[in-house]
């Protein structure tokens, strides 16, 4: 079995143009994120797979319900600005989060070596989520967050039996290509009025 970085779509390999972010491919994209968690093999990261399988799913009723004006991002969420009723938009934003956090974590993980991962997701959960969060919700992501693996399990484990040099290159440029996503992203849905991340 190939490792997951080489048998997923990258981010880095997202289309982005003048005219926005392609919408198909950005939701194949945050699944391969969403399945990354899956060789965890842990719940720990339960409720950030659970928000994050929700939001794509939403993205993904807006785009398949009005595919021909939802080839990018920005355009699925300017043409739901004209109805009362917007599912599709609440949850980019709330994807863009999760996404956020992710990669803030990750990033983390690669800068700082010699800090567990627990430290990595803590701070990033402290930057992007905490203040959206109630004091209860709080509390159970602090739990949940010590649980997360050893920093050499959690590379054994996506590494999935190949280089783990060749992981953490492809990590990179992974997140490099997220990054400039949702910073596009969240510079939109702010500008726009749409939300913020």
């Amino acid at each position: 079995m190939s490792p997951h970085f080489e048998t997923v779509k990258s981010f880095a390999d997202v289309p982005a143009t003048e005219e926005g972010i392609d919408t198909q491919a950005f939701l194949e994209a945050s699944d391969g994120l969403v399945q990354l968690f899956d060789l965890l093999g842990s719940g720990v990261f339960g409720f950030v797979q659970s928000d994050l399988r929700s939001n794509i799913a939403g993205v993904r009723a807006r785009y398949e319900s009005t595919r021909d004006v939802s080839g990018t991002l920005e355009n699925l969420v300017r043409n739901e600005a004209h109805e009362t009723r917007k599912h599709g938009t609440p949850c980019l934003v709330r994807l863009t989060r999760g996404l956020l956090f992710t990669c803030q974590a990750l990033q983390n993980m690669q800068s700082d070596t010699s800090s567990e991962l627990h430290v990595c997701f803590k701070r990033s959960y402290d930057t992007v989520l905490s203040h959206h969060h109630t004091f209860l919700i709080r509390s159970v992501v602090s739990v949940a967050i010590r649980a997360v693996p050893h920093r050499t399990q959690f590379y054994a484990r996506i590494a999935q039996g190949g280089s783990v040099e060749k992981l953490d290159e492809e990590l990179a440029r992974w997140l490099v290509g997220l990054d400039a996503l949702v910073k596009r992203l969240s510079a939109f849905l702010a500008d726009g009025g749409y939300g913020r991340v």
